[in-house]
């Protein structure tokens, strides 16, 4: 009989284990999964790049500077393999096309071109989704940390080698208030 109730102990603790271990695993594979996310729709901006660059040459043939730099920025995010890296890759990318649509802002035909106006649009829906997918991303990750901290996962979390992810921040500049002045 005391053979039994060990037993049914055992198969019990092992299953609450299982059971912890298996929600730690879910919860990190959603943090992958967020962070692909992100991956996507830093590609789908990659792609639009040369788009806008070809559309704002006709238009702005002495900005070769600014165009340079958005194509550096480009091949830095395709390049960039840490989470560190692709954030502020993305956020210097950010501040590049702010430069364009301030060019745009000096070529009247241009912000009326309709290829740019949709290649604006384009850009803009982007990057709702890049911050829509950092969101998502963090929110996966505040999840996933969470399980790995609270008591009674913090043990099975520690033995195993868990270890807690990275959040998509935003940079000191980004927090930076913005400027509008007309």
């Amino acid at each position: 009989m005391n053979l039994v109730v060990i037993a049914v102990i055992i198969i019990a603790v092992l299953a609450f284990i299982w059971f912890l271990y298996n929600s730690i695993i879910v919860a990190k594979l959603r943090v992958n999964e967020a962070l692909s996310q992100i991956d996507v729709q830093l590609k789908r901006r990659i792609d639009l790049i040369p788009n806008l660059i070809e559309t704002v040459k006709g238009y702005a043939k002495h900005e070769k500077q600014l165009f340079e730099e958005v194509t550096k920025e480009r091949a830095n995010l395709v390049s960039a393999k840490s989470l560190e890296e692709k954030a502020k890759v993305n956020n210097q990318l950010t501040e590049t096309f702010k430069s364009i649509f301030a060019v745009a802002e000096a070529y009247p035909a241009l912000r009326a071109s309709e290829n740019f106006m949709q290649l604006q649009e384009e850009i803009s829906d982007t990057e709702d989704k890049i911050a829509y997918s950092r969101q998502f991303y963090n929110s996966n990750v505040l999840d996933y940390n969470t399980k790995l901290v609270i008591f009674p996962n913090v043990l099975i979390a520690g033995l195993l080698g868990f270890k807690p992810a990275e959040f998509f921040a935003a940079t000191e500049q980004e927090r930076k208030a913005v400027k509008v002045s007309f």
